[in-house]
């Protein structure tokens, strides 16, 4: 069968390879299946982001243990073909995705709590030490297959980077339970791309006071997807975070997903008292940036602030942003549609993934449709 891979440290190597077709019983490498626990799934589609983007520039990624491929894509929804004889809650024919992230050997990895690994060394389909899904049929564990309501099948490769932002808001509550009593009414959201659009739905729906805020002026569909949501969108050519803060008042809440490490020390300074600051982005590189320290330093310190990071999701995470998404339809019908951008026909046009990727400023979310829904 078909699949996308890299070769994890050749710059440009992205390619059309073959795979042999998985069983219930196959071990693909690297990954570890309880017996009788196997499912097959046959891919429809897989979206793509900056993640693959960089993979194939080489700044990242690694091939599963005995190879020099690594097959891409990290978000993934297909259909079940097949199952284990120990498989339950899931049967042949039912949507699903499954998470990213695999366990290692830490506590955290051993009760279900992978993407919060302590040790250095992490396993992600797609990204490091696993084959993803860019390929047309994939086995895994039953315990990382995720079902997907057949009435949302129409938002498929959404499902992982809404887990992404379901966590960041959930981790932001949870340590917010330090406070005892914690009501935000103010967000800033920084980015608006999908992981910012995401998030703007998921706190709108807790009933925040939302500004999502981005470099590009209004009207673009990014601007209209946030008003249509009822947050208020912010150009950041236009209005600055301090200058917003002094008009609607410092955030309660911000969540950063820029991949901007200005942008994201930057939000440091308009956090309100007792607020949480999340930072999402991932940004490489060796760039610089000056910020207000002795200010900084006062202000959080006295004002009890906090600043946390987050990455990848767990299953609890992902059934989470499932349900945010059904509630999301019901609330705003056809809004989340409109993020999906920019579909790609066929593995074999693995090469316009990436030109999208790099020269469409526009598109805000490259998917391939590997097979028909």
């Amino acid at each position: 069968m078909k699949a996308v891979a890299v070769f994890p440290g050749k710059k440009d190597s992205i390619h059309l390879t073959k795979l042999e077709r998985p069983s219930v019983d196959s071990k693909p490498p690297g990954l570890e299946i309880r017996a009788g626990y196997g499912v097959v799934i046959r891919i429809l589609k897989v979206g793509v982001d900056a993640t693959d983007k960089e993979i194939n520039e080489a700044q990242y990624g690694a091939a599963p243990p005995g190879c020099q491929e690594l097959v891409l894509g990290h978000e993934s929804f297909g259909i079940i073909e097949e199952i284990g004889p120990n498989v339950r809650g899931l049967k042949p024919g039912d949507y699903v995705t499954a998470t990213v992230r695999r366990p290692g050997s830490s506590l955290h990895d051993r009760i279900g709590m992978s993407d919060m690994t302590s040790e250095e060394t992490y396993f992600e389909r797609g990204i490091n030490l696993l084959h993803g899904f860019l390929t047309e049929y994939v086995v895994d564990d039953a315990l990382y297959v995720v079902k997907v309501p057949q009435g949302l099948k129409h938002l498929h490769v959404l499902m992982e980077p809404m887990s992404i932002a379901a966590k960041a808001v959930e981790q932001a509550f949870e340590a917010q339970r330090r406070m005892r009593v914690w009501r935000p009414e103010r967000a800033f959201v920084l980015g608006a791309g999908q992981i910012g659009l995401l998030t703007t739905l998921i706190l709108k729906l807790r009933g925040l006071e939302v500004y999502t805020l981005a470099r590009s002026q209004a009207p673009t569909r990014n601007s209209e997807i946030v008003e249509a949501y009822g947050a208020e969108y912010v150009s950041l050519s236009d209005t600055s975070l301090v200058e917003l803060a002094g008009r609607v008042g410092r955030a309660d809440l911000i969540v950063e997903a820029t991949g901007n490490s200005t942008v994201a020390f930057n939000s440091m300074e308009v956090l309100g008292i007792n607020g949480v600051l999340v930072w999402t982005s991932i940004t490489g590189g060796d760039f610089s940036t000056n910020v207000q320290s002795d200010a900084i330093n006062l202000k959080w310190v006295l004002g009890n602030k906090l600043l946390m990071g987050t990455v990848n999701a767990n299953r609890e995470h992902f059934e989470a942003g499932i349900k945010e998404l059904a509630l999301g339809e019901m609330m705003y019908p056809g809004v989340t549609q409109r993020i999906l951008t920019n579909p790609v026909e066929g593995l074999e046009n693995y090469q316009e993934l990436i030109r999208l990727l790099v020269e469409e400023k526009s598109a805000l979310k490259v998917f391939m449709n590997v097979a028909d829904v």
